[in-house]
């Protein structure tokens, strides 16, 4: 439930704005009528008795901070049936990430100071009794005051340290290139996770893009970009310094705030500014309202659109993702350490055998790094313009628009009849494995109405359009797009429900990928309401496919070890039964259209394949059987008879589309399409006339695309100029005959 402007709270607290909206609760701008200051007012909508601990823990650490850059709890009540409240101070400016939009990458002395203050701010951390650790440290929630001032914000998911012991207020989270990789498990955090996170802040700042991440380079699946690399004008001595906070093993970083503070301020930066007391520029437009805006925050009592947030309610709610450049694969020899770390993270929930362990670790290091960090395919044929410009954070903020723009537009349904060739028997001899022709549906298709006007239907597909991924919908002849999700995190693989009333998505999401690390599932409605996060574990749950009686979640999930492997959720009950062995990598599940089968993605020994199984996970059948080829993204045709495949010749190849006949006895496969363009991620329309799939231009634009199953038309649906991919077609009903 929002609270609307206007609203008395407690007797004292006049509601005044939405700064934010999560999953599990909203945060807002508030007046205290008795003492006449705003104040920022954070609510727990969720009653549970943990959800309720861990809430009045959050104000219990805040209520005895003190600190020049922290804000301070002032008040903690809770309303009988409708949920607790922490009232704190409210910090006006803007954060770093919004600076970081506006001027695109800080200057060094500017960085340095930012990162005395908040250094500062840790050191006080460490010292409390219990100790305090962040442990969310990103630009969102480093605030700016209209005086300059600096400030730490958001302890959500700290933790505190009292001898062995260790109390967290929220479930332990990862924000991609924030975290370092002992949060991504279960391995101990302390005050040198906070130096990661600083350092990968202050990174973001100079360079105005996002480390690449922790996880992956444990894995050996990307390496740091050297701040240099990206700005030049920052000095050795700063780039050493916030490079070695940003070292994976925690001996290798500073060991205490204190020193990292130290080494960036002998970098010979000029802060000009006496030790323990901080400033920067103020933002521009609030140094010079600041003063009209407090005398009339009373009289501005409006709502601004709220922006879920989707990890946390004890988050505050802020779009602190950036467009990345495409992450490196190492082609070096992996280091000892970073060998080490990885086999730690994935053997961390489970312990086998001495012996046996020993084999596994030996093994699993290779198959897995291939998982861990796959990008977009193709990253390295074409690399997409928004990654190459000089300024792509300052590009997130142009205002965002819903009409398309591109003018190309679906045929007529009597022009796609006309191009339906003669049908092909399937019962015919098998082509062989490798020979590829065009595909000819089995028999001929036919139309069929839409619930929703325009072209055959809807497609829901994932856009970064406004900056970082969101779910969009638009109709199939390129009209009414609308945007579903406005999530700071991102969101991306959206699934429809059976009736095509709601999306399944995956949150967060900051790029497109085939790995979403501290990732979870969200189910909302078509006109963005009714936000529900599902039931997560640490690790990452991700790839949801709805079956088709709409009472279970098909979906990857990290949760064992950090292996991909496929799950299924019971909406009813909300429980999960794990569908794959304890050792397998499995992924991208996909459901029969009878609701019997799921397809998906099997890795062995770096060869991937597709099989199927039955839905409770027995009867396990290898499907395709490609031997030079990798198989992914398996989507069924509407009536079960065809299954569409993506191949790659290697991992970041060009990829192609396939489809196969359903046909456990003969795999057969046949190219969609003629010419050699890059395809990836088809799903075929509900009236089997078209094709939908991520294509892109030798520029690197990645758009959705539409053909027809013959492969003869082909049809550019979005024009974003940037990356738009996942597409998935709504439902539509059958009328019955």
């Amino acid at each position: 439930m929002i609270l609307e402007p206007g609203t008395l709270l407690n007797g004292r607290y006049r509601i005044v704005e939405v700064l934010g909206q999560g999953g599990m609760g909203s945060i807002y701008r508030a007046s205290d009528e008795n003492l006449d200051i705003d104040v920022a007012v954070k609510d727990n909508l969720f009653t549970t008795d943990e959800y309720a601990r861990q809430f009045r823990r959050e104000a219990t650490i805040l209520a005895t901070l003190r600190h020049p850059s922290l804000p301070r709890v002032t008040d903690h009540f809770i309303i009988a049936d409708q949920g607790q409240y922490l009232v704190m101070d409210y910090i006006e400016g803007e954060d770093l990430r919004q600076r970081m939009e506006r001027v695109n990458t800080i200057s060094e002395d500017e960085a340095v100071v930012i990162g005395a203050a908040i250094c500062d701010a840790l050191m006080y951390l460490g010292t409390r009794e219990p100790q305090v650790i962040h442990r969310d440290i990103k630009p969102g929630n480093v605030k700016i005051t209209p005086q300059g001032q600096i400030f730490l914000v958001d302890f959500g998911l700290a933790k505190t340290i009292q001898g062995s012991q260790a109390t967290t207020t929220g479930a332990r989270a990862m924000t991609p290139g924030f975290s370092p990789p002992e949060q991504y498990g279960t391995a101990r955090t302390d005050m040198r996770t906070d130096i990661f996170s600083l350092g990968a802040t202050l990174y973001a700042a100079l360079t105005g893009v996002t480390p690449e991440d922790s996880l992956a380079r444990a894995m050996n699946q990307a390496e740091l970009t050297p701040i240099r690399e990206h700005n030049p004008k920052v000095s050795k001595k700063v780039a050493a310094a916030v490079e070695k906070a940003l070292e994976l093993q925690p001996e290798d970083r500073f060991q205490t705030p204190e020193a990292f503070k130290q080494a960036l301020l002998a970098s010979g930066a000029s802060t000009g500014q006496k030790n323990g007391s901080y400033h920067v520029a103020p933002p521009p437009l609030l140094a010079q309202h600041s003063a009209d805006a407090v005398q009339n925050s009373k009289a501005r009592v409006k709502k601004i659109p709220s922006k879920p947030n989707m990890l946390f309610a004890s988050q505050e709610m802020h779009d602190d993702e950036y467009i990345e450049r495409p992450r490196k694969r190492s082609n070096t020899r992996p280091k000892k350490r970073s060998r080490k770390i990885g086999c730690l993270i994935l053997s961390s929930l489970f312990i086998v055998l001495a012996g046996f362990g020993a084999v596994l670790i030996r093994q699993d290091p290779g198959a897995s790094a291939q998982l861990l960090n796959q990008i977009a395919p193709a990253a390295a044929t074409f690399v997409p313009v928004q990654a190459a410009t000089s300024n792509p954070i300052a590009e997130q903020s142009a205002t965002p628009t819903h009409a398309p723009t591109q003018t190309s537009k679906i045929l007529p349904t009597t022009a796609v009849a006309a191009l339906v060739e003669p049908t092909l028997n399937f019962s015919t001899t098998p082509i062989p494995t490798h020979t590829l022709v065009p595909f000819r549906p089995s028999n001929t298709p036919t139309a069929l109405p839409t619930s929703v006007g325009g072209g055959n239907g809807w497609i829901a597909y994932a856009s970064n359009i406004h900056g970082i991924p969101q779910v969009l919908m638009i109709q199939s002849d390129g009209k009414n797009r609308q945007q579903i999700t406005d999530i700071p995190e991102g969101a991306c693989q959206p699934d429809f429900s059976p009736d095509g009333s709601r999306i399944i998505f995956t949150s967060p999401c900051d790029n497109n990928s085939d790995y979403y690390p501290g990732s979870s599932l969200y189910i909302i409605n078509l006109d963005g309401s009714g936000l529900l996060p599902l039931p997560t574990m640490v690790g990452g749950d991700y790839d949801p496919s709805w079956s088709p009686d709409g009472k279970y979640i098909a979906f990857t999930s990290m949760r064992n070890a950090n292996r991909p492997q496929v799950y299924l959720l019971n909406l009813e009950d909300n429980t999960v039964k794990a569908l794959s062995e304890k050792f397998s990598l499995e992924m991208q599940p996909a459901w029969s259209p009878d609701g019997k089968k799921i397809l998906y993605v099997l890795e062995r020994n770096s060869k991937k394949d597709i099989w199927v199984m039955d839905a409770d996970g027995s009867n396990k059948t290898q499907f395709t059987h490609t031997p030079s080829m990798l198989d992914s993204l398996p989507a069924w045709s509407p009536n079960g008879e065809e299954v569409l495949i993506t191949q790659y010749v290697a991992v970041g190849g060009v990829p192609r589309v396939v489809i196969a006949p359903f046909n456990l006895l003969d795999y057969v496969e046949y190219q969609i399409g003629k010419e050699k363009r890059p395809m990836r991620d088809a799903i075929m329309s509900p009236d089997r006339y078209w094709i939908a799939y991520e294509g892109w231009n030798p520029g690197g634009l990645h758009n959705i695309y539409l053909i027809t199953t013959t492969g003869i038309s082909v049809h550019q649906l979005t024009d974003e100029q940037t990356m738009a991919f996942d597409p998935v077609w709504q439902p539509i009903q059958i009328p019955e005959k």
